[in-house]
C-alpha cells in the first residue's frame, strides 16, 4: 500500500525546476542535432562521376541554432520571472517549438531541396528545378528526427508552463531591492544612515555629501 507521502503533489519549487530543466534539455538536443549531418545526397555532375555530399543541419536548417539559443535564454528568464511573465514565456516556448518543428519537417519532407546550398557550392548549379534535377538521391539521417522530437518537447513544456505558472514560487528576495531599517524603528537613526546612491548624486552635482555631517559634528 503506497504511503501518504508518495501521494503528495510535487512542490512548487520542484515543478519550477523541472520545467526549466526540460526547456534546457530540449534546446540542447535541438542544438546538438543542428551540428550533425542531416542529409546525404548524391549529385550528378556533368563530365564527372557523381558527387556524394553530406549536408549539415547548419546548411539544411540554419534557423535551428537561433531557436535553440532563444530556448536557453528563455530558461534563464523563467528562473526569475513573475506569474504573468511566466505565462508569456510559456507562450514563447510554444512558438519556439512550432518554429523548430516547421524548420525540421521541411528537411524531412524534401531532403533534396534542403541540400540546395551545398549542391550549389559544390557544382555551381543554381535554381530549384536545376538542383532537383541534379540530385540523384537524397536521404535523411536520424539527426533531423532528434530535432523533431525536441520540438515536441518544447511545445509540451510551453503548455505545461502556462498551465502550472500559478503554482510556481515567486521570485526570490535576492532579485528585489530592499532597505533595512533599525530594529527599534527609529526614524532619526534611519535618516542618519548614509545612502550611497544619494551620496553619489550629490558628488555628481559637485556637492560634498559629508559637509552636513561635518557641520553637525561637535568640535573636539
Amino acid at each position: 500500500m503506497p504511503s501518504a507521502t508518495s501521494r503528495r503533489p510535487p512542490s512548487p519549487r520542484r515543478i519550477k525546476l523541472t520545467f526549466i530543466l526540460v526547456v534546457l534539455v530540449a534546446s540542447t538536443l535541438a542544438l546538438l542535432a543542428w551540428t550533425q549531418v542531416w542529409v546525404n545526397a548524391v549529385v550528378s555532375a556533368s563530365g564527372a562521376d557523381s558527387l556524394r555530399l553530406a549536408v549539415d543541419g547548419s546548411e539544411a536548417s540554419p534557423a535551428i541554432t537561433a531557436l535553440a539559443l532563444a530556448g536557453f535564454a528563455l530558461a534563464g528568464a523563467l528562473a526569475i520571472a513573475g506569474r504573468i511573465v511566466r505565462v508569456v514565456l510559456g507562450a514563447l516556448e510554444v512558438l519556439i517549438g512550432v518554429s523548430v518543428f516547421l524548420s525540421t519537417i521541411q528537411v524531412i519532407a524534401n531532403p533534396a531541396l534542403a541540400s540546395s546550398p551545398v549542391v550549389t557550392a559544390a557544382t555551381g548549379v543554381a535554381g530549384t528545378d536545376s538542383i532537383l534535377a541534379a540530385v540523384e538521391a537524397a536521404t535523411t539521417t536520424p539527426w533531423p528526427y532528434l530535432a523533431l522530437g525536441a520540438s515536441f518537447v518544447m511545445l509540451l513544456a510551453g503548455v505545461g508552463i502556462i498551465v502550472t505558472s500559478g503554482r510556481w514560487p515567486g521570485p526570490t528576495s535576492r532579485y528585489q531591492t530592499t532597505r533595512m531599517a533599525p530594529a527599534g524603528g527609529n526614524p532619526a537613526a534611519e535618516s542618519q544612515t548614509p545612502d550611497p546612491v544619494v551620496d553619489w548624486d550629490e558628488l555628481s552635482r559637485g556637492e560634498d555629501p559629508t559637509a552636513e555631517n561635518n557641520r553637525d559634528r561637535p568640535l573636539e
